[in-house]
């Protein structure tokens, strides 16, 4: 008897930005592999008697090795239970959705994907930033702010909002390389901690001006000039004060 893997996104962090489906898959599940991320809160629709296995990854932390996250999910499955993997935002942005669905495809396990609100896009709206914008912004990109690799060059060129997951470790090294590709250094950036729950916190300001100092991961860096339309006055007094 062969069961199922459900990979599903929980949102951006508020419980109440996970989707219903995935609220209803989670009814469902024998057995939940729930990341770090997301929030307990979430858990709330798993039934009493689920199986609840943490397998953590954080920068800097002690992280759950992927390769052992997906035999835990095929060993489940092959038990004939319906298996979750619950991850924070969607599963295919930054979360190695991919890998996990070859995985589970390369070990004959049946898959299906519960795709959820993605902190790129959820997180700035809060905040009333619209990521893309027909006079600020033709598109959105999103980024790692891992990789060394980044065409940085390319990203400015295209005049898309950038939306940087995590960055917050080197945002100084991040600022330059913008700068260095010719950005300008007064344009409107943000960063945004533990978005969509009661422990955030944000700094706007001017790329040159925006501090990281003092914040935590997760963390999320936009630039772009749509962060000029980020409610309240500290972007009009840091952009003032940088001119």
């Amino acid at each position: 008897m062969t069961g199922k893997v459900y990979l599903v996104g929980a949102g951006p962090g508020d419980p109440e930005l996970m989707t219903l489906k995935a609220a209803r898959v989670l009814q469902q599940a024998d057995v939940i592999l729930v990341d770090d991320l997301v929030s307990r809160g979430c858990l709330a629709h798993a039934r009493s008697d689920a199986r609840v296995i943490e397998v953590g990854k954080r920068a800097g932390c002690r992280s759950t090795p992927q390769a052992f996250i997906e035999k835990l999910m095929v060993l489940h499955a092959r038990q004939g239970q319906a298996v979750v993997r619950l991850k924070g935002g969607d599963p295919f942005v930054f979360g190695r959705g991919g890998e996990e669905m070859e995985a589970l495809a390369e070990a004959g396990i049946d898959v299906e994907i519960v795709p959820g609100i993605t902190a790129g896009t959820a997180v700035p709206a809060l905040l009333g930033i619209p990521v893309t914008h027909r006079e600020m912004a033709p598109g959105v990109t999103f980024v790692t702010g891992h990789g060394r690799e980044v065409d940085w060059e390319a990203l400015v060129r295209s005049r898309t909002t950038l939306v940087i997951y995590m960055g917050l470790q080197n945002f100084a090294r991040i600022r330059s390389s913008l700068l260095a590709a010719g950005l300008s250094m007064k344009t409107p950036a943000c960063i945004v901690q533990d978005g969509t729950v009661p422990s955030q916190r944000h700094r706007i300001a001017s790329l040159e001006t925006l501090e990281a100092a003092g914040l935590e991961a997760p963390a999320l860096i936009v630039v772009g000039e749509v962060v000029s339309l980020a409610r309240g006055k500290a972007l009009e007094r840091h952009v003032k004060a940088a001119a």
